[in-house]
């Protein structure tokens, strides 16, 4: 004869709670600290942003005096007359040493400096918005590995029904309560479920990969996770978004620096002074000294200047459009993102409900069965009614948090700062501080750039 109900139903929570009750509670918030001192892609990307540093650095050393040094030997032969067969060597030597500074351009090289600082400040941003695609593939990751756990619980809760349904209709059928039909509907429906069971093994085995990239480590127990909190409603999210978003932001670097560019190509028409010396000394001990002045500029180079013009124009307008478009996407972003977190509540509160309906249902179903009223297929598709309606709520869930989590990305709040992960974040002007006045190399900030380019490549 077959389990009571609540035998059954007893069987289906302890499997739940087998594998949703961490021995070991592993939080997201382990999560992502992990996953912020494990990703390569921050790494590229600080990489990427100290490049930039070092291009605002050598901006800068070209109001700097240029100095270079030079050895020559020369060798030579001539002859006395030309009717002469008589031929003369000579080998002289000399060593110099020049130097060059720029004393006016226009203020064109002033303005590439300036402009690179804003491309430094547009990195910068752009480095924010890639810890923000980190932590949320870490969210992602985290509700997915606990989502495919308790489908996978579901799964084998699925097949142990099942099977003790075949078993019950196969005793019903040898004192003939019901038909062959019964027992073979029972076998085929425990079929489909072990097919579904070893869909869902994959589907973890799976998602545990995803967690191994997004984390850079395999999940352990993880725990519940409640959505994240919110404290803006639309209207003020999207206003917050436009100012504080790191897209929004860097976008206004870029113009920034697009109309610097402007103004600088307009200064290149301008002359250059130039004040150049030199020191030499031969190999008879002559010295030579030389200390100038150059003052000049371009009267004609085929219109190329004026194209320059022209062209930082081009890209200065194309970059307006591209804040534009910015502003438009991150504005639609956190509309989408409010969107799809309240389709993840309706859809929770109403699997909710359709758990509860679904119970009752499969109660007095397995209960009318019992008496004869009910057909083992009707158990059967009242069972998987209910395990539709609990999957649909492990599912409704798991995108709560995950659409709480979109919804800071879009207002650029998903960082290590804002969600108190307590780990030593990178700081973006560090590096910028110790290079900005481009040291050189046996200097005491030279030095000093040594040491932190020595632990970063460690």
């Amino acid at each position: 004869m077959t389990m009571t109900l609540g035998r059954l139903f007893g069987a289906m929570c302890v499997a739940l709670l087998v594998v949703s009750s961490p021995v070991r509670a592993e939080t997201l918030a382990d999560a992502l600290r992990d996953a912020y001192h494990n990703s390569g892609l921050l790494d590229q990307n600080r990489a990427l942003l100290r490049a930039a540093d070092e291009d605002a650095a050598q901006s800068l050393a070209a109001l700097r005096p240029v100095i270079s040094w030079q050895a020559q030997a020369i060798y030579a032969t001539s002859t006395a007359a030309p009717s002469s067969n008589n031929l003369s060597d000579d080998l002289s030597g000399t060593v110099s040493i020049s130097a060059s500074l720029l004393l006016h351009d226009g203020g064109a090289s002033e303005l590439a400096t300036e402009a690179q600082k804003e491309v430094v400040l547009q990195t910068r941003q752009g480095l924010v918005q890639v810890e923000q695609q980190v932590l949320f593939r870490a969210v992602d990751a985290y509700m997915n590995v606990r989502r495919q756990s308790e489908f996978l619980a579901l799964r084998r809760s699925n097949v142990s029904v099942i099977n003790q349904e075949l078993r019950a209709a196969r005793d019903r059928f040898d004192v003939g309560e019901v038909t062959r039909t019964d027992v073979s509907l029972a076998e085929a429906r425990l079929a489909a479920a072990q097919s579904l069971l070893a869909a869902a093994e994959g589907s973890l085995a799976q998602a545990n990969e995803e967690f191994r990239v997004a984390v850079g480590r395999a999940p352990g127990r993880l725990n519940v996770v409640s959505p994240a909190t919110l404290q803006h409603n639309l209207e003020d999210a999207r206003a917050f978004a436009m100012r504080r978003h790191p897209d929004v932001l860097g976008a206004q670097h870029g113009v920034t620096a697009a109309e610097l560019n402007i103004r600088r190509a307009e200064a290149a028409l301008n002359p250059r002074l130039n004040l150049n010396g030199s020191v030499g000394l031969n190999d008879e001990g002559n010295t030579s000294q030389q200390l100038g002045l150059t003052y000049g500029g371009t009267i004609y180079q085929g219109g190329q200047l004026q194209s320059v013009i022209r062209q930082a124009q081009a890209r200065r307008d194309a970059s307006r459009s591209g804040l534009l478009i910015t502003t438009q996407g991150v504005n639609q972003n956190v509309g989408n993102a409010y969107a799809i977190l309240n389709v993840a509540r309706a859809s929770l509160e109403a699997s909710s409900l359709q758990v509860r309906a679904a119970r009752t249902a499969f109660r007095g179903v397995r209960e009318e069965a019992t008496l004869g009223a009910r057909t083992t297929l009707d158990v059967l598709n009242a069972e998987q009614e209910l395990l539709d309606a609990q999957a649909n709520m492990i599912s409704a869930q798991a995108d709560e948090v995950v659409a709480s989590y979109r919804v800071l990305s879009s207002m650029g709040l998903l960082t290590a700062e804002h969600l108190n992960l307590g780990v030593q974040s990178y700081d973006p002007a560090a590096y910028y501080n110790l290079v900005r006045e481009a040291p050189a190399t046996y200097s005491q900030q030279g030095q000093a750039l040594d040491r932190v380019l020595e632990s970063i490549g460690e």
